[in-house]
């Protein structure tokens, strides 16, 4: 056993050299990387429909690379839900499962308005400087780009619940977060779904600044039950009418 101080111990002998690990490729991890995130970007955007079928070798045709960072991307894709593999007949995009999002947008409910009522609470009060800054500004100021109002709704409600300083319901909100992304992002390709969401935000967030819980809880419903029925419709839309580009991989 190795000594716990830094001094030999008598008459110990030499440990045992570790078996050498085989080095890791940086170039591969940086292919397998980016064949990741353009899978990945391709079911978000309805490139890859759900249920749709296909071989490693036919996605390394279509991004233009080997097979070896494909797989490695779709494994890494098994593991978060977002494809399946058949030993037979290669892989597919999982089906859509509505009834798994209609789950986790209630558990969102409960874990945010839970949060909303800590916040309300706590002593002394969490500073919500950052999401003031962001969200109580001028219509003038307010940003208008589908990706960065996406990330910025995140955020919000990411910090909500992180401010009221439960690590644990931070970490079951961030998993229901990732698990409804692919259908939340769609909320804000319309306009006035962005308008709505800075308007919405504004309101909850007074509300909480002036310790008013229940109203707070009400209008967090509202906004999230609001942003589901949106993206459902949206999701509903997209499924009958997108069709697989293999240029848009």
């Amino acid at each position: 056993m190795k000594p716990l101080a830094g001094k030999a111990t008598p008459g110990a002998k030499p440990a045992a050299k570790a078996a050498a690990k085989p080095p890791i490729n940086p170039r591969q991890s940086t292919r397998a990387e980016g064949a990741y995130r353009r899978i990945k970007a391709a079911i978000f955007d309805f490139v890859l429909l759900p249920g749709e079928g296909f071989t490693e070798s036919e996605l390394a045709l279509r991004l233009g690379m080997s097979r070896t960072p494909v797989r490695e991307a779709l494994f890494r894709l098994e593991l978060e839900g977002y494809v399946k593999v058949a030993f037979r007949s290669g892989w597919s995009v999982a089906p859509f499962d509505f009834h798994k999002l209609e789950e986790l947008y209630d558990l969102r409910v409960v874990l945010e308005c839970t949060a909303v009522d800590r916040l309300c609470a706590a002593e002394p009060r969490p500073d919500l400087g950052v999401l003031k800054a962001i969200w109580l500004v001028p219509d003038q100021e307010r940003k208008t780009g589908t990706a960065e109002v996406a990330g910025l709704d995140e955020a919000f409600h990411a910090m909500l619940v992180s401010g009221a300083g439960n690590h644990q319901m931070a970490r079951v909100h961030a998993d229901v977060t990732d698990g409804i992304r692919i259908v939340r992002r769609l909320d804000f390709t319309q306009p006035q779904r962005i308008s709505a969401t800075y308007d919405e935000h504004a309101r909850i967030l007074r509300a909480v600044l002036a310790r008013r819980a229940e109203p707070a809880k009400l209008l967090l419903r509202g906004h999230i039950e609001a942003s589901k029925a949106e993206v459902r419709k949206i999701t509903i839309h997209k499924l009958h009418s997108a069709r697989p580009v293999a240029s848009e991989l």
